[in-house]
């Protein structure tokens, strides 16, 4: 077994963690700003968020009050059920990820030859598709990959999801969901 990995996951992280303690805001706070930036709108609620985070109800509640104090979100009653939140990025939440103090780790990734960035990104997700399978987390992966997505459907605006019956722009499938199942290739 090769341990050299490990500790090698472990020491980025930690300096991505040490990092995202900028502008005042928590890495927990970070995370969720990241997240509704790359989320569809099936996708950006707590609940969603609890799943792809895999922190408690109340540690994702208290993040998102803190988020909400300071402007940087906006939670609003869902159409159609009022016991539903949505959550939108504000312009300040946008404007604050222009400054993401992960941006150094996508110019390092940026860097790297593009067959060495392909592989590291197939591991990786390789690695985070065991760990999540091991735990029963859910992948959230990009519409486009979906199982579900029905491309350049006549319902579509321009494409359609079956599994939730929604119109999806190109936009949309570009986007995370909690409802995606990988395709299969055949």
């Amino acid at each position: 077994m090769d341990t050299s990995i490990a500790p090698l996951i472990e020491r980025l992280s930690r300096i991505l963690q040490n990092d995202t303690h900028a502008h005042g805001l928590k890495p927990a706070q970070w995370e969720a700003l990241r997240y509704l930036a790359r989320a569809n709108r099936f996708s950006r609620s707590p609940s969603a968020l609890t799943a792809y985070l895999g922190l408690t109800k109340g540690t994702v509640s208290q993040t998102l009050q803190a988020l909400d104090r300071k402007g940087l979100i906006r939670k609003t009653v869902a159409d159609g059920d009022r016991r539903s939140v949505k959550l939108d990025l504000m312009k300040s939440g946008e404007k604050l990820l222009a400054d993401d103090p992960m941006a150094d780790l996508g110019s390092s990734i940026a860097d790297m030859p593009k067959a060495v960035r392909e592989e590291l990104g197939t591991s990786l997700e390789r690695l985070l598709k065991g760990m999540l399978d091991a735990r029963g987390g859910r992948p959230f992966g990009a519409c486009h990959t979906c199982r579900h997505l029905c491309q350049d459907h006549g319902e579509g605006a321009p494409h359609y999801c079956g599994l939730l019956k929604q119109s999806l722009s190109t936009d949309d499938i570009g986007r995370i969901c909690m409802e995606q199942e990988t395709a299969r290739s055949s």
